[in-house]
């Protein structure tokens, strides 16, 4: 189970530096909503994160990641566009901890 607390008002999940991951972005809410699908996206991560891996099935956005330095917290960025022509991102906070 991942531990999410909140720093400030970002919602924060923790990860150990030494640590591969899966982090899941679900946009299904949100293009049901607007009647769209996904066309393209992508995956980007502060350094020293790395993205090893990412794929996407259905409305969701899967993304393996790993690296961080203890004692920070980093940005993960998942970015779509869809087949309507819209463009939008949803971030997740990682704060590096030893575990």
């Amino acid at each position: 189970m991942t531990d999410t607390f909140t720093t400030g008002s970002k919602p924060t999940l923790k990860k150990d530096p030494e640590a591969l991951l899966d982090y899941i972005w679900d946009w299904t809410d949100y293009l049901t909503d607007i009647s769209d699908t996904i066309d393209t996206y992508t995956v980007a991560v502060e350094y020293p994160l790395v993205v090893e891996e990412y794929d996407r099935v259905g409305n969701k956005i899967t993304a393996f990641i790993s690296g961080g330095v203890a004692g920070t917290t980093l940005v993960a960025t998942c970015h779509i566009t869809t087949v309507g022509g819209r463009a939008d991102d949803r971030s997740i906070y990682l704060k590096i901890v030893e575990r």
